[in-house]
């Protein structure tokens, strides 16, 4: 089964960066999504970050609206990583975020459905303080 491993989390100031990484292992389709939910206590989940590879290498991209600027996320498909660059961190990003993969997403609302999700990591905590 496929198995997902989040890293790169910590405690930064409000306006720093951090980050994030998530390294698939026993993976092997060449088109899928992966990407990023966060969740805090008494929240839903809620999609952060997506990207959603096809056959042929063509990539897009899913941002929250709240991210949108200045988050980034990356796949490189032969390493079957994703990567999460958070820059202007901000207090309300402070949460456990979750790596995840499903097998195909056609647009942002299936990317950032959770249920949809077969794989998911144990989560990466980032705590910001103002």
């Amino acid at each position: 089964q496929v198995h997902l491993e989040e890293s790169g989390g910590g405690s930064v100031q409000a306006g720093g960066s951090l980050r994030l990484s998530c390294v698939a292992s026993e993976f092997t389709l060449e088109s899928y999504c992966m990407g990023w939910f966060r969740h805090v206590p008494g929240k839903e989940r809620e999609g952060v970050a997506v990207v959603r590879r096809v056959r042929g290498g063509e990539y897009y991209s899913y941002y929250a609206d709240s991210v949108k600027g200045r988050f980034t996320v990356s796949l490189d498909n032969r390493k079957k990583t994703t990567r999460l660059l958070m820059n202007s961190l901000e207090p309300e990003d402070t949460a456990t975020y979750y790596c995840a993969v499903r097998d195909f997403c056609m647009n942002q609302l299936h990317a950032f459905g959770t249920s949809g999700y077969s794989a998911w990591g144990q989560g990466t905590q980032v705590a910001v303080s103002s």
